[in-house]
Formats: C-alpha cells, sequence, structure tokens
C-alpha cells in the first residue's frame, strides 16, 4: 500500500492537499515528509504539562497551521479547539484534546517515517 493510500486511512484528505500544491503530489510527498521533525519539535503536551501555556499556544497554533496546509484534518481540528482552549484559558480541556489526538498523530508520523 502507498503512503498516500495509508494517509488517507488515517484521515489524512491527500486529495485536497494534492490540490493546493497545484496538482504535484511529489510536492506534497517531499512537504509531509517534513512533518514528523515538526511535530517533534514542536511539543504542545509537554509544555501543558509544565504550565508554560504560551509556548504550549504558539506550538499548538504552528501545527495547526501545518496540519491545515496538509489536509491532516483531524489533527488541524484539534489543535485547532486546542489554540481555542488556551485562548479562552483552559488549559486543562486544551490538555484532554491534545491528549486525544496524540496516538493518531503518532500513526500519521509513523505512516511517513516508514515510507521516507
Amino acid at each position: 500500500m502507498s503512503m498516500n493510500s495509508e494517509l488517507k486511512e488515517l484521515g489524512v484528505n491527500v486529495e485536497e492537499a494534492v490540490q493546493r500544491f497545484m496538482g504535484n503530489e511529489a510536492l506534497f510527498n517531499r512537504m509531509i515528509k517534513k512533518l514528523p521533525p515538526a511535530v517533534k519539535d514542536l511539543q504542545v503536551l509537554q509544555f501543558l504539562e509544565a504550565g508554560d501555556y504560551e509556548t504550549a499556544l504558539n506550538n499548538a497554533h504552528t501545527l495547526k497551521g501545518v496540519m491545515g496546509n496538509l489536509s491532516i484534518t483531524p489533527l488541524f481540528h484539534a489543535y485547532n479547539d486546542a489554540v481555542n482552549l488556551l485562548r479562552e484559558d483552559k488549559p486543562e480541556e486544551a490538555k484532554k484534546k491534545v491528549e486525544d489526538i496524540l496516538s493518531l498523530q503518532d500513526e500519521i508520523v509513523a505512516c511517513i517515517e516508514k515510507n521516507s
């Protein structure tokens, strides 16, 4: 099974993302392979747990944009919700949102890494 087929099964809207990259699937594939290091660099949960809500908000906002550009819809929605909750001063609810999607995020990253 191809990486893009696996990503579709995980909820990534590959067709929409490829359209965003002007129909260039190779460009999409190059860009999505940049996701694993970004996810590792932009931790959200550890900053929420440490009480550093400003860094958590900044990282969640950046990840929201990355997930949106790559049409990783379930993660986009979760990070969008986390950003909004942090802006509403609801860090515990934001933490729960992030915790709820970490296993899916890990599956998507693993899929990309094994196909890189």
